[in-house]
């Protein structure tokens, strides 16, 4: 029986379920060259991506491991399939279902009731994921809209068959603490997930969710600690529901998951206002033509058919991971209190919400990637972003560096929201309270603030070190006190927020705030009283202002945030020059950083080639480190120092090492972090960059070397005056150097430009060779602004 439904499998791929957009898969649509599954062998909890839209609270996709926020989820290796489920977010999931036949199982746990699987039976493309359950013969197609989970199921002909959820197991970052689930008719299933807190995110969350069918089902059943029974409504812990019926051979059942994180009312308007039909086909063609949609705002022609799929795939993850958690009518769950609230997001003239909330990881590493990147194509987003931020303000007194579920994590360190906020009105960027922005900011810079807690600091603010920051200019390590957090890294904490106070200075002179400009430039300079002069990097002070020994600058952490003296001596975005007289002068600082690179080529650039390898403490002693955010403005440095050709050399061979490729097997050398190292390779790529994070009075992008022949950026021409911007370069084969170039037909001398000048529209032209021109943009007048507060 199990080979003649195999047959059939086959036969129907060919003219059924297979057929779901087909006409598309091998178009040059930017939507179509996205190659999901990259990594995917590496996959965290929410990394993964298939069945979603742009920034979904819904991302339904296959688990394969569920105990853990690593090596988790979609797991290309890992042969079990345990559910499908609707939220991978930071330090949140929820709602796995499963459809399975024969006698039930669910009620034993995932370890028994998973099914084997196989990739020759599975397509995964942008807003779509199709594979086959080898255990149960069921295939499943999975696609969704922003709030809602969309299944279609082609069942075998069986007496036996159903669809559960699990609201007893462990899931990803989290545990299922507790739950409810109700039928409330023959077609509708409803209930909440509480997802216990985390280290990270303390509080418990609450999921709702609506299941409804498109079919009646014939029979209800739920468990409670292992053992089945007939009630129609059950809570507690260990509690799990499933719908079962007799399917006929092929019978097609579907099933919307709506979800919200206030209530069972709104998960189920949330189904109503964005998906009031049954037409799978069409949702999963709404769902392309949406991706579609977002991911031409940048169109590339040029280079390898695998180099624009990876490109493409590095957009869409940028566009991922950070999520929404209000719903259609703009009502969120305020979680910075001791017990939930649900509040209202303000609404538009039209009455629909002004904007959506946000659940993110870190900003930390953001002012070189998502900073730069959304701030340019996709300003609406960064817009939204800060209204979130500055809405979790007025609900719990901070703005927040990486909600979950509306709890504050108090992830990494610093204030690494600021330079997003910062860079967004410095770029016009401007619907939202300016002034309420800043007093927000000043306070996450004080003892009273953010900046005050290091990682996951809950019950505490010692651990940032701001009592030695602010009357001492550094952070020493250990700190005095601490161990209330992780991350309790005192000079990388001074360089980062340094360079942050930095962006606050600009902010103020913005703002017109002389006095505080005035008060963060000089806090601007705090990285100088880290400077080991005799070293010759930055080091470790330790609170009786000692220097820390030995002098290791490759050891990891201790001292450092993530990285080592080696890597983040070079973390002042604000002013390399003087980091560079600090060295000795520019070409020591040229000779220092290039020995750097030559010594991190021989391990690809990173600590190794996924997070496993990258976590040996052999591994991280690197000097320039790709796979992780405290490097990723290195290559760029050059350009500060009169040297462009070598910012085009080792940006270019950091591209072909470290971020080539579509692989299952590798991609991101460690960890994407929710958009952030998509968001670089995608800057790389195209030949752009931002040392300074676009949080100066008139910001500036720096220029790499593009890899393919045109780059073209569709302007928003809500925030922008131009329509596009153009990058051609001229190449052949190998030719990561630019000879010369021009902007609108005039000679262009510079590596770098403004945003002002860019998003006018235009065509920068680069003559790219493979030999380094050594003169071009070399001049001390050629170069790129450096701290400047009133001087631009």
């Amino acid at each position: 029986m199990r080979n003649f439904w195999t047959l059939c499998l086959l036969l129907s791929s060919m003219m059924g379920w297979a057929q779901t957009d087909t006409e598309h898969t091998d178009s040059n649509q930017p939507v179509d060259l996205v190659r999901p599954l990259v990594d995917a062998a590496n996959s965290r909890w929410f990394f993964f991506n298939s069945a979603t839209r742009p920034f979904g609270m819904v991302n339904l996709s296959p688990d394969m491991g569920i105990e853990g926020a690593w090596n988790s989820g979609y797991r290309y290796n890992q042969d079990t399939i345990r559910a499908f489920s609707h939220i991978h977010a930071w330090q949140l999931s929820g709602i796995p279902v499963l459809p399975t036949t024969g006698p039930f199982k669910g009620h034993l746990g995932s370890a028994l009731y998973g099914s084997a699987y196989s990739h020759d039976n599975e397509e995964v493309r942008a807003g779509y994921h199709q594979l086959f359950l080898k255990d149960y013969q069921v295939n499943a197609e999975l696609t969704a809209t922003t709030r809602v989970g969309f299944h279609r199921y082609t069942f075998p002909a069986n007496v036996e068959s159903h669809i559960q959820v699990d609201l007893s197991t462990f899931l990803g970052p989290c545990d299922t603490k507790s739950g409810y689930v109700k039928m409330v008719s023959n077609q509708d299933v409803e209930g909440h997930a509480l997802m216990a807190g985390t280290r990270r995110r303390p509080n418990d969350t609450y999921v709702y969710f609506v299941l409804k069918f498109d079919k009646p089902f014939e029979s209800y059943r739920s468990w409670k600690g292992g053992n089945i029974n007939m009630a129609r409504e059950i809570s507690g812990e260990d509690i799990g529901a499933f719908v079962s019926f007799e399917s006929a051979a092929q019978e097609v059942r579907m099933m919307k998951v709506g979800i919200s994180y206030t209530s069972i009312e709104n998960a189920r308007l949330n189904i109503k206002e964005e998906l009031d039909h049954w037409d799978f086909d069409r949702v999963v063609r709404e769902s392309r033509e949406e991706w579609n949609s977002w991911l031409s705002r940048i169109e590339v022609a040029g280079g390898s058919l695998e180099s624009r799929q990876r490109f493409y795939t590095d957009l869409w993850h940028a566009l991922q991971g950070r999520r929404i958690i209000s719903d259609a009518n703009g009502a969120y769950c305020d979680m910075t209190g001791a017990q939930p609230v649900t509040r209202q997001i303000p609404l538009d003239k039209m009455g629909k919400p002004a904007f959506n909330h946000y659940n993110s990881d870190s900003f930390w590493g953001a002012q070189w990637t998502i900073n730069t990147l959304w701030h340019l194509v996709y300003p609406r987003v960064s817009e939204e972003f800060v209204n979130s931020m500055l809405l979790m303000y007025e609900d719990g007194g901070l703005i927040p560096r990486g909600p979950s579920g509306g709890n504050y994590t108090y992830v990494m360190t610093g204030a690494s929201s600021t330079p997003f906020i910062v860079s967004a009105y410095q770029k016009g960027i401007r619907g939202f309270d300016h002034e309420k922005a800043f007093i927000a900011l000043e306070k996450n810079h004080s003892q009273d603030g953010i900046m005050a807690r290091s990682g996951y600091e809950h019950g505490s603010a010692i651990g940032g070190g701001m009592q030695y920051y602010l009357e001492r200019g550094y952070i020493p390590y250990p700190l005095p006190n601490g161990g209330g957090g992780y991350h309790e890294c005192g000079s990388g904490q001074t360089l980062e927020n340094a360079y942050q106070d930095w962006c606050l200075g600009q902010y103020a002179q913005s703002l017109g705030e002389k006095d505080a400009a005035g008060r963060y430039a000089l806090r601007a300079r705090n990285y100088r009283n880290i400077w080991n002069d005799s070293l010759g990097w930055m080091w470790i002070k330790r609170a009786d202002d000692s220097w820390a020994k030995p002098n290791d600058i490759l050891a990891y952490g201790k001292g450092w945030v993530e990285g080592n003296a080696a890597q983040l001596s070079w973390f002042v975005p604000q002013d390399l020059r003087d980091l560079a007289q600090l060295m000795g002068g520019e070409e020591k600082a040229i000779d220092k950083l290039n020995h750097s690179f030559e010594l991190a080529q021989a391990h690809d650039f990173t600590s190794g080639k996924s997070h496993d390898k990258e976590t040996t403490m052999q591994n991280r002693r690197t000097y320039i480190n790709y796979g992780n955010q405290p490097s990723m403005q290195t290559a760029f440095i050059f350009n500060y120092l009169g040297a462009p050709w070598l910012t085009q050399k080792w940006s270019r061979r950091v591209v072909d090492e470290v971020y080539s490729g579509i692989s299952p097997q590798r991609g991101y050398n460690g960890d994407e972090d929710q958009g952030l190292m998509g968001s670089l390779a995608v800057l790389m790529k195209m030949g752009l960059f931002s040392m300074r994070g676009g949080a100066a009075t008139n910001p500036t992008y720096e220029i790499g070397s593009p890899i393919f022949d045109k780059v073209t950026i569709h302007l928003d021409p809500d925030y922008y005056q131009g329509d596009t911007f153009v990058i051609e370069s001229k190449q052949d084969g190998h030719t990561p150097y630019i000879q010369s170039s021009t902007l609108n037909g005039r000679p262009w001398n510079q590596p770098w430009l403004y945003h002002s000048e860019l998003v006018k529209g235009g065509v920068l032209q680069l003559d790219m060779t493979s030999k380094p021109n050594h003169s071009w943009g070399a001049d001390l007048d050629k170069r790129p602004p450096t701290f400047n507060f009133d001087a631009e």
